[in-house]
């Protein structure tokens, strides 16, 4: 059997990895943080400038591509890498956080999910192997299993039963992955003119799919999920329903009560993370990847991230500053504009500050990655991740003057 994962380095002091997860569009390097590019897009950048920021992976979201554009046309253009010209690997979640915060709109049972889209109502309807054929068209490079996301605060034996049906998804999920990918093995042997297709089937042959631990804030029913998840063997493994409301504490506990039972030979995935901090922290108890839209949507409120802390572009104390975002940064923002012009553009609703600002927040977020992989290999992360935190200020991101 292929090997995906390979751990490079271990930090003495944590649980801090330094790994190597290879794909079927390129290798990433772990800790790694993943691009939320929710509808085939990363918001404000183009996919040239991801390259730039040495962006690695992005993700792209099932339940939002299949209701638009639908399949049909990701199909026509190949898959999702050629309709949006990303050349790189690509995760796709399984749409199951979505159906998560559409509680009015759906009714889940042991089958799927039945629910009302957000864009005209229609009716639809997602099962565990639905979300796998999907995500096969996408074309992704990593593929998430279908799973409940329970709500902060949950009642236990609600949290049980629904981690227990997750676990039965999760077989569902790569029994369908095998079963197909089995098919298409015989398709892809056919000789063919359309290189585009050999291209899309042998990618789909090579998908990674990661099974969902679940269990809400009960450290038991993480134990169990954690146990059970891992005996059906999947390519990584994802610790899901953090950050979905409940305090920073509990969704520390949620990952240290699963993260024992994970292998060490395969990589985590903590989705949703987080502030810079809290990655930080996530990579000290074990976690490998992390993905989080802060860096663009707090972007979009005029919000940039420094070492000290996030910074409100908005305010008025800016207005006549002639310093970047933040000192001795890399970033396009940084190295061409003062912080006074890019509140001018905030203030008069010109596009190009949304702009800027998220390219520095993307930035700061990888760059913040790249330092820890890089202090992991030297031995000195656990120095690095407390002075981090010691010095980061957690500010209310979205205050205006």
């Amino acid at each position: 059997m292929q090997k995906h994962f390979e751990v490079l380095a271990k930090d003495r002091q944590s649980k801090a990895r330094r790994g190597r997860l290879s794909t079927a569009h390129g290798v990433i390097e772990t800790p790694a943080f993943i691009p939320v590019g929710t509808q085939g897009s990363v918001k404000g950048v183009s996919p040239r400038e991801l390259r730039a920021l040495d962006a690695q992976i992005i993700l792209g979201n099932t339940y939002h591509l299949f209701v638009r554009p639908g399949l049909d046309v990701i199909k026509h253009f190949g898959d999702l890498h050629n309709f949006m010209n990303w050349d790189g690997p690509i995760l796709t979640d399984s749409g199951g956080y979505q159906i998560f915060s559409l509680a009015k709109l759906r009714k889940i049972t042991e089958d799927g999910v039945e629910f009302q889209n957000h864009v005209d109502g229609a009716r639809a309807f997602i099962s565990p192997e639905i979300a796998i054929e999907i995500q096969r068209v996408l074309g992704a490079d990593i593929a998430m299993a279908l799973d409940e996301c329970v709500p902060y605060p949950c009642e236990y034996d609600y949290a049980a039963q629904s981690a227990k049906m997750t676990t039965r998804w999760a077989k569902r999920c790569k029994q369908w992955k095998k079963e197909n990918a089995e098919r298409s093995t015989s398709n892809a042997q056919r000789p063919t003119s359309e290189t585009d297709s050999i291209n899309s089937q042998l990618s789909t042959l090579n998908q990674l799919l990661f099974g969902i631990v679940q269990g809400a804030t009960f450290e038991d029913l993480r134990k169990t999920s954690a146990q059970q998840i891992v005996d059906l063997d999947f390519d990584g493994y994802a610790i899901g329903g953090v950050s979905v409301g409940e305090p920073e504490e509990e969704m520390m506990r949620a990952v240290e009560s699963a993260e024992p039972f994970l292998p060490t030979d395969k990589p985590r995935y903590a989705m949703g993370l987080g502030t810079p901090p809290q990655m930080l922290e996530m990579i000290a108890r074990g976690m490998d990847m992390f993905d989080c839209v802060l860096p663009t949507r707090l972007a979009r409120n005029g919000t940039a991230f420094t070492a000290a802390g996030t910074v409100n572009l908005k305010n008025a104390e800016f207005t006549l500053d002639k310093n970047p975002i933040e000192e001795n940064c890399a970033c396009p923002a940084c190295r061409e504009f003062s912080r006074g012009y890019i509140r001018h553009l905030i203030k008069a609703e010109e596009i190009l500050g949304l702009r800027l600002i998220t390219l520095h927040n993307l930035h700061f977020y990888l760059n913040l990655m790249n330092r820890a992989r890089t202090k992991i290999e030297r031995g000195t992360f656990d120095q690095f991740r407390k002075a981090f935190v010691a010095d980061y200020k957690t500010r209310d991101a979205v205050t205006v003057e």
